[in-house]
């Protein structure tokens, strides 16, 4: 017998954990279940999880793969062929060896009999909190193949946003490293050529020229001591915002920057609408639902207490509706249409439409950000050149002066 240690929620939405004796993990899991558990965790204390162990073995997984994945077990299964032989298939001809390693471990788990949900479980680096609670809703409710093309259009719906995210922000950040690069040749090879000829000359430097001399010899003759200040900074920042505090005041700063702020947290609102949607649609308990939004948030702390908060709000009985109302994190715009939603019986639906509203909100962000931001960037670095130019030549008017007399 072996001892394993488990997270659970009751029927009433409460966590609790403990340990447990089995002989293996399946039993463990079996015994929770049967109890009426809704399983979070389980760990072997010995040497952690046989999901950790298994997670692991083969590296990273692409959500393309995924998608992939997702649509071919749900074509193989509507078209008769049976579970274990449609993994055994995907996991022989897929072209990710981490994903090829995770089907071989789960055919062979599905094949002795354990249910797949259970079998993804075991492999958190590959299937999250996200696919096996939408499968196991699947096995339970008889809709295994329709719940993956539910997981395939989520994840290709959010790797296209994600897709769409890049794309607008790779261009300035191409743009702004180019024009910083010209910016420090300038400072560190032309200024300093300059700054000693004014020094030869004993001309009295105006307050602009002096600062960017200044500012040169730091590049120039301490770069050294400026790089390790940036990197202790770095690591500083670093280490403040891997507790809870300094995860809550990195996301208040983001949502405070001016017009990239509202649209950071669209993205985030657009995803919680469409994860939850996904879910409730598959047939997962709105409970449940929220339980895996606190793991889909697990590296927002503010989105993470929201989802904590409203898990408990409603295992105590209040509206969906209400309790995002009462954290204030979304807008009234959602809320209210959650309560429309939950009043006429069409949540689902309504979680559908907000998401498509904010999935346009984004792309409009983004079709505008791409329009604005090359002439923003141009002016600024040319407002920078013009001002390194003037602090230039301003001594250089002042020597053709002196020379005039």
């Amino acid at each position: 017998m072996a001892r394993y240690s488990y997270t659970v929620q009751d029927s009433k939405g409460e966590t609790s954990s403990g340990a447990i004796e089995a002989a293996d993990e399946n039993e463990a899991i079996n015994a929770l279940q049967a109890k009426g558990y809704f399983i979070l965790s389980i760990s072997s204390d010995k040497g952690g999880s046989a999901a950790a162990k298994s997670g692991g073995g083969g590296g990273k997984v692409a959500v393309r793969d995924l998608v992939f994945f997702a649509e071919q077990l749900a074509t193989l299964l509507n078209g008769g062929v049976p579970l274990v032989r449609a993994l055994s298939l995907l996991g022989e001809n897929s072209g990710s060896k981490g994903l090829q390693f995770a089907l071989a471990q789960v055919t062979k788990d599905v094949a002795s009999g354990t249910a797949l949900y259970k079998s993804l479980e075991k492999h958190p680096k590959v299937f999250d909190t996200l696919w096996v609670s939408l499968v196991q809703a699947g096995e339970m409710g008889g809709q295994l193949p329709k719940v993956l093309k539910q997981i395939s259009s989520y994840l290709a719906s959010q790797a296209e946003l994600q897709g769409k995210i890049i794309t607008a922000l790779a261009y300035p950040g191409v743009l702004m490293t180019i024009s910083m690069g010209v910016l420090i040749f300038f400072i560190v090879k032309i200024v300093p050529v300059f700054a000693d000829i004014f020094k030869s000359f004993q001309v009295k430097l105006p307050p602009l020229t002096a600062v960017i001399i200044v500012f040169s010899n730091i590049l120039v003759h301490h770069l050294a001591g400026l790089i390790m200040t940036i990197a202790a900074t770095y690591f500083a920042w670093t280490a403040y915002t891997s507790t809870e505090a300094g995860q809550e005041t990195k996301w208040k700063m983001i949502f405070s920057v001016p017009f990239f702020g509202d649209f950071v947290k669209n993205i985030l609102v657009e995803r919680l609408l469409t994860t939850l949607s996904t879910l409730i649609e598959s047939g997962v308990s709105i409970l449940n639902a929220i339980s895996v939004l606190e793991g889909v948030f697990a590296t927002n702390v503010i989105f993470k207490r929201v989802m904590g908060a409203v898990k408990n709000d409603v295992a105590s009985g209040k509206s969906i509706s209400a309790s995002f109302k009462k954290t204030g994190v979304l807008p009234n715009l959602v809320t209210e249409m959650m309560f429309m939603g939950e009043e006429s019986g069409k949540l689902p639906d309504m979680l559908v439409t907000l998401s498509g509203f904010y999935k346009e909100q984004i792309d409009q962000f983004t079709r505008r950000f791409n329009a604005i931001i090359e002439p923003m960037m141009v002016v600024g670095i040319g407002a920078i050149v013009g001002v390194i130019v003037l602090a230039v030549f301003m001594p250089i008017f002042k020597l053709s002066t002196m020379g005039g007399h």
